[in-house]
C-alpha cells in the first residue's frame, strides 16, 4: 500500500478515475459489500463483477498491491482494525430500533454513500466549478430527468436568490428547443443524470455542446454519457437498502455549491436578498409572527 494510514476502500476510491472501465466496474462491484466482497476468492471476486480475474489481478496491482493475496491480508487488517476500535462504532441511528430495522440499515447506506462521494470529490475541481456557477458573466441552465428535475429545481431556486440570470429548463423534451434557442457560447447548462440514463438528456447535452455551452454534470458513481460531453463531472453514489436509489449525497453536493457561491458573491448577494425579503414583504407571501 502506498500509506499505512490508507485503508483498501479508500485506495479503491482514490484511483478510481486512472482505472480502465472494466477495473471501474470491478470497483463498484467491490464497494457495494465492503469489505466482506474483498475477502471472497479472486474467482468469486471477478464473477461477481462480471470482468476476468487478470482484470482483478491489474486493478489491485494498480492500486499498490504485488497480487490479491496481499490485497485481501491488508483488507482483513483494515477490518480487524475497525473492529477492535471504539471509536469506529457508533449508536444506533434510531436508538429504539434493533440494528437491523430499515431505520438504522438506510442511515448507514446513506452515510457511507455520502463519504464515498466527499472522498472522490476534487476540492480545485469543486471551487472551479462554484466559481463557473458563481460568474455573472455566465447565465446558468439547471435542469435534470424525470426524478433529478426535484433537484434541478431546489438547486435553481437557491441560485435564483444568490443571482440572476438563472434558468430552470423544465424535465419535458418538447420544451428544451426554446432554450436551446436561447443558449450561446459561455453559457452553462448543469445537468442532473442518474441510471437509467435518460436519452432526451443526453441529446440536450450534445445540442447544447455544439452551441458552446459548458456543461456541468451530476451523476452517480458509475457515470452518465453525458459525461463525455462535461466540463465539470460529480460522481455521487446512490445505492440504498431499497427499490430506489438515494438522493441524498446528491443533496448535500448542492447544498454545499449553493454554500460557496452565496460566500464567493456576498457582496452583491446580500443586497439582493435584502430586496428580495422586501417584496417579499410588500406581497405578504409568507406569516410574520410578532
Amino acid at each position: 500500500m502506498s500509506s499505512t494510514e490508507t485503508t483498501v476502500d479508500n485506495l479503491l476510491q482514490e484511483r478510481f478515475e486512472s482505472l480502465t472501465r472494466a477495473e471501474r466496474q470491478l470497483v463498484n462491484s467491490l464497494l457495494k459489500n465492503w469489505p466482506v466482497s474483498g475477502l471472497a476468492s479472486i474467482t468469486a471476486v471477478a464473477q461477481k463483477a462480471e470482468v476476468s480475474t487478470p482484470t482483478v489481478v491489474r486493478m489491485v496491482q494498480k492500486i499498490g498491491f504485488k497480487g490479491f493475496p496481499e490485497f485481501q491480508a491488508a483488507v482483513r487488517n483494515d477490518l480487524e482494525a475497525s473492529i477492535s476500535n471504539p471509536i469506529a462504532k457508533h449508536e444506533r441511528w434510531a436508538a429504539n430500533a434493533p440494528d437491523g430495522h430499515v431505520l438504522n440499515r438506510f442511515a448507514d447506506a446513506v452515510v457511507q454513500n455520502l463519504h464515498q462521494t466527499l472522498h472522490q470529490i476534487d476540492p480545485v475541481e469543486f471551487d472551479r466549478c462554484c466559481a463557473l456557477l458563481a460568474d455573472p458573466a455566465h447565465r446558468v441552465f439547471v435542469t435534470g430527468g424525470r426524478i433529478t428535475s426535484t433537484l434541478a429545481e431546489y438547486l435553481y431556486r437557491h441560485l435564483q436568490m444568490v443571482r440572476s440570470d438563472v434558468t430552470l429548463v423544465p424535465a419535458a423534451a418538447n420544451s428544451w428547443p426554446h432554450h436551446l434557442l436561447d443558449m450561446k457560447s459561455g453559457d452553462v447548462l448543469m445537468i442532473f443524470d442518474i441510471r437509467r440514463y435518460e436519452n432526451d438528456l443526453l441529446k440536450l447535452a450534445e445540442l447544447a455542446g455544439q452551441s458552446g455551452v459548458e456543461i456541468v454534470l451530476v451523476t452517480d458513481q458509475w457515470g452518465s454519457p453525458i459525461g463525455r460531453h462535461a466540463i465539470h463531472r460529480f460522481n455521487c453514489r446512490i445505492e440504498a437498502p431499497s427499490a430506489w436509489d438515494s438522493n441524498a449525497s446528491l443533496l448535500v453536493l448542492i447544498e454545499t455549491m449553493i454554500a460557496q457561491i452565496q460566500s464567493q458573491t456576498w457582496k452583491t448577494t446580500s443586497g439582493r436578498m435584502r430586496d428580495l425579503e422586501m417584496l417579499f414583504d410588500k406581497t405578504r407571501l409568507f406569516r410574520k409572527f410578532k
